[in-house]
């Protein structure tokens, strides 16, 4: 389905070779070995890609809703189909655990399932009289080429919170996925144009800030939808919209739970380990931050927590029962730590350690909690 050695960008329909010789490495985070070679578009590449969505559009958004709708249909029954494979990808570029990736294909499918009501969901409406003698009506109609920058820690359902309803819509995409975990994007693309997508409408350029500013900047780019750091989120909606674009730009989060005296700590405790160590620690909605109300309930909390922790089974994600995944990369496995070391400087105590707990020496895995008195 895509090549072992060297990712192409998917445009009009096929994969091309990149042509810049800027190129990023894909790790297998299991053992630190280099998978393949991601290409690093320029802004003329992604004036190709954009191209081939323009000249898509109009033929697609002239077609019927339903028969966008079909199209939809049949793509979702692909997914079903190749989900093993779709999330074994996942786990082989991400880290995180082949059932925690089967999940997130089905989260992702669940949107494209949603798309298939478009020809409902497209209707306009149409209201009498709202003045004396003034009738008023909305009308559904798509933009043209849009485009999604999408984050490494989901790399199947965030591009696809984007776009299956905006082709479905009658619009043309361009995504730029993580150049950590690019693979699906591609995958995808392929699944598409089997579902029976023409040509352009679907396309995939890889590639760096290079790449995004050539899209956030390209007068043809109607929209951009991004998910990713709250600071490249601000950079993403303040160049979109200087440029004249719709921008819906997704940031990261500083996610608190607040344990009240009458919580009920078992539930507490399964809550806390799906957060922190779930999808290998690199949910968007992890909880960040434990605040325990009265010094009782923080003890008993961490009493809890700690053989949890222990009992973690942390493995290679394709291994059975493994409950944790590697991080993504050494780089930010070596942020992570810093964290911990942070905390335990700022005066934590340091009350489970996950450092060392894996005897591969390319990429480490890592499981830690900081507690503070």
């Amino acid at each position: 389905m895509f090549k072992t050695s060297e990712l192409g960008h998917f445009v009009n329909g096929v994969e091309v070779n990149g042509t810049t010789g800027r190129f990023g490495n894909v790790f297998n985070p299991a053992t630190g070995c280099v998978s393949k070679c991601v290409p690093f578009a320029t802004a003329a590449e992604v004036d190709i890609a954009v191209a081939a969505a323009a000249a898509a559009f109009p033929p697609w958004a002239a077609q019927p809703p339903l028969r966008r709708a079909r199209v939809m249909f049949r793509f979702l029954e692909l997914l079903e189909r190749d989900r093993d494979l779709l999330a074994a990808a996942i786990t082989a570029e991400h880290g995180k655990v082949f059932s925690d990736a089967k999940g997130e294909v089905r989260r992702g499918s669940d949107v494209v399932e949603f798309a298939t009501g478009t020809p409902q969901l497209l209707k306009g409406e149409y209201t009498e009289e709202v003045g004396t003698g003034v009738d008023s009506y909305s009308v559904r109609q798509p933009l043209g080429v849009v485009a999604g920058i999408t984050p490494f820690n989901f790399p199947a359902m965030v591009p696809m919170w984007m776009f299956p309803i905006a082709i479905a819509c009658g619009n043309t995409f361009v995504l730029k996925p993580s150049e950590k975990d690019p693979s699906l994007g591609v995958m995808l693309a392929h699944l598409l144009k089997e579902a029976g997508l023409p040509d352009g409408v679907f396309n995939v350029v890889h590639g760096d800030k290079v790449a995004v500013d050539a899209l956030l900047d390209h007068p043809a780019v109607q929209a951009i939808s991004f998910v990713g750091s709250t600071p490249i989120a601000e950079y993403v909606y303040g160049r979109g919209t200087a440029a004249g674009k719709r921008v819906q730009a997704l940031g990261g989060a500083k996610n608190h739970m607040v344990v009240m005296p009458d919580a009920d700590l078992d539930q507490t405790v399964d809550a806390l380990m799906g957060s922190a160590y779930g999808s290998a620690g690199e949910r968007c909605m992890a909880i960040s931050v434990a605040v325990a109300v009265g010094d009782a309930v923080a003890d008993e909390l961490v009493k809890r927590l700690v053989p949890r922790i222990a009992a973690l089974k942390i493995a290679s994600g394709m291994a059975d029962g493994a409950e944790m995944g590697p991080l993504v990369t050494g780089a930010h496995r070596a942020r992570v730590s810093g964290y911990v070391d942070l905390g335990v400087e700022e005066g934590a105590d340091l009350v489970a350690d996950g450092a060392g707990r894996s005897s591969m020496a390319a990429v480490s895995f890592w499981a830690g909690v900081c507690s503070i008195a």
